[in-house]
């Protein structure tokens, strides 16, 4: 595994954004922020737009649904985000 890199081997425009991110919450970004950030042409611009299309895209189910299910989903998994 490369976790090190997910939490550290950013490129410069990735690092100056999460530093922005300290600097003004004054909190480390969540590793999801990370993730996304690491390498965003590989895996965060197209699991961004996937993610997009899933939560606003058609659907039978409301906005808020697919929100509470999401949410729902994280607490199962126990997951703070």
């Amino acid at each position: 595994m490369r976790l090190k890199n997910v939490s550290n081997g950013h490129r410069w425009p990735q690092k100056l954004k999460l530093a922005m991110i300290r600097l003004l919450s004054r909190f480390e970004a969540p590793d999801v922020v990370k993730t996304l950030s690491y390498r965003p042409e590989f895996f965060g611009q197209p699991f961004s737009a996937c993610l997009q299309q899933v939560m606003r895209g058609p659907s039978d189910w409301s906005i808020g649904e697919r929100e509470l299910f999401a949410s729902f989903v994280s607490r199962q998994n126990q997951c703070l985000f």
